[in-house]
């Protein structure tokens, strides 16, 4: 709305001075934001790009107390194609689905006690990861790493975990409250970011197993999903209700958003970036630019 009201005053300017808009100036109208209604209580999202779809994991009310949490799937143009497409099962169901990742084997889900693995053309779920030896606090975020290993955050208790073919296994405590993670692809090492008790983006080498920051964030905080596009880190802050752009260390907001932004997704295809509000029960899908 806002650039259809510039491209009004600027008709009217130009027909002022004798001109028109059609023969004297050609104005390329910016693609505006795809506002996803009819969620309940989205926390993340997720873009495949072999189905070109978004998948959208839901608390549906309580993220860990009951057992009816989804994940949606979503076109590209904002149509909720299947609400309720990923469930879990009956000794497995989906309490309420966090942070998602996507490999060859099929679409990782991090859940209250641990991580489901959903088949992404059936919705159908193919296994679950317990974390049933481990006191947990809130699991929150995963990425696959190089090693083939999946890592996940902790938040609550500011850990790292790893899974792999031996199982789940503690990597180390995290000096802050660990959010989103993702891979820095310029390096294959992990990102994390924090929703508390610091302000720094670390970055964790796991062949050498340690942990350094690269920028510290100017403002912002509570941070949660991170993503990196073009060398950039594009971070969620609920404390601003932003979201931030590092680059080369130097922190910068990008968008001031409606409400507070959970775990973002990127659509590789069209530039654009899935902004999920657990309050607000929807998803923005907001074009990047440059």
């Amino acid at each position: 709305m806002k650039y259809s009201i510039h491209v009004i005053a600027l008709s009217l300017l130009l027909s002022a001075c004798g001109k028109t808009p059609e023969t004297e100036v050609a104005v390329e109208a910016k693609p505006g934001p795809i506002i996803v209604d009819g969620l309940s209580g989205p926390e993340s999202v997720r873009y495949d790009a072999e189905l070109d779809l978004y998948f959208v994991s839901n608390f549906n009310d309580e993220p860990a107390g009951d057992a009816n949490g989804f994940v949606s799937k979503v076109s590209p143009d904002g149509e909720i194609l299947e609400l309720q497409f990923m469930v879990g099962t009956d000794q497995w169901p989906l309490h309420g689905g966090r942070g998602m990742w996507i490999d060859e084997r099929g679409l990782w889900v991090v859940d209250a006690g641990g991580v489901h693995l959903f088949d992404r053309n059936t919705g159908e779920q193919l296994d679950f990861v317990e974390f049933s030896d481990y006191e947990l606090g809130f699991l929150n975020d995963v990425v696959l790493a190089g090693d083939g290993a999946l890592y996940v955050t902790d938040t609550r208790t500011a850990k790292l975990y790893r899974i792999d073919a031996a199982g789940v296994s503690l990597v180390t405590d995290v000096a802050m409250s660990p959010n989103g993670i993702t891979l820095n692809p310029a390096n294959g090492r992990l990102l994390l970011v924090p929703w508390a008790n610091g302000t720094e983006i670390l970055e964790y080498d796991i062949n050498t197993e340690t942990m350094s920051p690269i920028g510290a964030f100017d403002g912002g905080g509570n941070f949660d999903g991170i993503e990196v596009v073009n060398g950039k880190f594009i971070v969620a802050s609920q404390a601003d209700t932003s979201l931030h752009v590092m680059v080369d260390g130097v922190d910068k907001k990008m968008f001031e958003l409606p409400g507070k932004p959970a775990d973002i997704g990127i659509d590789t295809k069209r530039n654009r970036v899935a902004v999920p509000y657990v309050a607000l029960n929807r998803v923005d899908i907001l074009p990047l630019g440059n």
